[in-house]
Formats: structure tokens, sequence, C-alpha cells
């Protein structure tokens, strides 16, 4: 078989999970709405999946997708559930089951208990109306009953890119509705590269004894002991009401050297650069990596809301590229 009749079953397999998808953006009703306000409304438990096989696949991933956004959420296995793990689900959770045919046999116990306990709110990811999952759930999401891609309608693809596709939908609604943002999701997500492009200078300043600090009326001499001492090639002046005033960097240093000998004897004010950049803390810290090197700089003073001159940390490049972040 040749590369090019490959390349064909490719495109044929995602046009089929194409239009499966749009078969799926044509079946959302009211229903999701229920679903959504359900799940919201779920403020004392947690949102727990279950699936077998490949929704069984599908429902470890949404539950993982809601939890990342804010929504305590978690995946129970159906079988463990006819072994004690039932015990795992109380009345104040959400339950949502997922079940293409709506008929599988592990998910009976599951639903028989849920039945029981009236209070817990059972949401069915279900495509056939006469299935047990449909008639037994408080609320039913119909999914479209598509074609398979592949030969015989027999393997699970299009089938769970429609149920993956409608947990992320409810992922989604949930946390544009809570206002979850880039701040909140950096909270789940303190590792890895996604967690350091997440990362504000906040995470990374340094702060109190760390910073750099002199008065602007100092002399010089104290300065270079202070700029030795520190060991950042920087120092933050500010004036005697303790509002930042200026910058001086060593290069500055070795410049004003050149051109005045008595440097030593010269005042910090006389020296330093005024009105130093200055970034808010919850700034990404990439964001700040790409204004040292657009202005050419290693250090940035960093404020709370609009203080822009009441410097409480700073960031040095170092730091910003010790924690991974390009």
């Amino acid at each position: 078989m040749s590369k090019k009749k490959f390349n064909n079953i490719a495109k044929q397999v995602i046009e089929r999970e194409i239009q499966s998808l749009k078969l799926l953006k044509k079946n959302i009703n009211n229903s999701f709405d229920e679903a959504v306000k359900a799940i919201l409304n779920c403020k004392n438990g947690r949102v727990i999946i279950s699936g077998v096989g490949k929704s069984g696949i599908i429902g470890r991933k949404i539950a993982s997708t809601l939890s990342s956004v804010g929504t305590p959420s978690f995946f129970v296995d159906a079988s463990s559930c006819s072994h004690g793990d039932l015990g795992q689900i109380t009345s104040n959770d959400i339950l949502i089951l997922i079940s293409f045919s709506g008929e599988t046999a592990e998910l009976k116990n599951i639903i028989q208990y849920a039945n029981r306990n009236k209070k817990i709110t059972l949401i069915g990811i279900v495509s056939k109306k006469n299935s047990l999952l449909y008639k037994a759930s408080d609320i039913q999401l119909l999914i479209p009953e598509v074609k398979e891609a592949g030969p015989g309608n027999i393997v699970p693809t299009s089938s769970t890119i429609v149920q993956l596709s409608i947990g992320d939908a409810l992922a989604i609604a949930t946390m544009k509705y809570k206002n979850f943002n880039k701040l909140d999701f950096k909270k789940f997500h303190p590792s890895g590269s996604l967690g350091a492009k997440l990362k504000t200078v906040e995470d990374l300043m340094l702060t109190g004894n760390k910073i750099p600090f002199i008065n602007e009326n100092d002399k010089m001499k104290k300065a270079l002991d202070l700029i030795t001492k520190k060991k950042l090639g920087v120092l933050i002046a500010k004036n005697s009401r303790g509002k930042t005033t200026g910058i001086i960097t060593d290069g500055q240093i070795r410049r004003a050297s050149q051109n005045n000998k008595n440097i030593q004897n010269l005042s910090v004010k006389k020296v330093m650069t005024k009105n130093p950049i200055s970034v808010e803390k919850e700034l990404l810290a990439a964001k700040a990596l790409s204004i040292m090197n657009n202005r050419k700089i290693t250090s940035l003073c960093i404020h709370n809301g609009n203080k822009k001159n009441k410097t409480l940390g700073i960031i040095h490049i170092h730091n910003i590229l010790e924690a991974n972040i390009q």
C-alpha cells in the first residue's frame, strides 16, 4: 500500500470524526444547560465520573480537565464499584456516567445506587433513548449515534471523540462561569513547562533584605560596597519617604567612573537613572523576560497595583532563566 493511500485513510478518519462533531453540535440543547448548572451548584461535593472501556478512558480525561479548572472531580472504576468503591460516592456528589449504548453491564450497579439515593444527581452521556442509562438519568446528555471510522464500524473512534468533546464543553462552560483565569489555572499546574509559562514575577522576585535598596542621598562609596555585597549588579534608590526614585547598575558605575575620578564622593542621585521600569506583581515572568530583552536591561522593579514608586520586589533575568522560562 502506498504512502498516498495512508494519507487518504487519515483524511477519511478525520472527516468521519468531523461529521460526528457536527452532529453533536446540533444535539446541544437545554439539557446541557441543566448539566452545567448542576455542576456549578455542587458546592459541598465532587463530580464523579465513570465509564467502561474506551468510555472509561474518556471519563478519566474529563475528570482531570474538570479538576484542572477548579471543579473537584475524580474517576471511579465501574467494576470496582461493585466491590466496595460505591462508598466513594456521597449524597452531595454529581455522578456522570458515560456509555455509548447506555446498557453497559458494569454500570448497572452504579445506576441503581444513584437512583436509590435521590440526593445524587445522575447525568448520563449516552446515545440511545431507550437505554437503561438514559431512562435512569436525572439529566440526559444525548449524543448522536455516529458511525465509527474504520472497517466494520467496530473501533471506538467517532464515538469517543464525541464523548470527549461534550466533556470538554462542560469543563469550559463551568470555567467561564466562574471567571477562572490564568492565575487560577497556575495554582493547579505548579510544575512542568505549563507551570513555568504561568509563573508570575511575584513567584520569582527577591523581597525583603534581598532587595538592594540604597538611599538616594548616600555617597557612591557606600553604593559601590553594597553593589559588590549584593552581587546583583544593580541597586534600587529610594528617598527618605521610602519611595523608589532611581536605579543604578554596575554598567552605569563603570561609565560614570570614566568621566569622574572622584565618583565615590558623588551622591547616588547624581549617578542613578530616574524612574526605573517597574512592573505589576501579577505580570507573567515570560512577559517580564520579553521586556528585559527589548529594553536591554537585566532587572525590573516590582510593585503592587498602581503603586509604582513603592518597590516590593526585584527580579533579575537570571531568576527567570533559572526557572526554565524562555
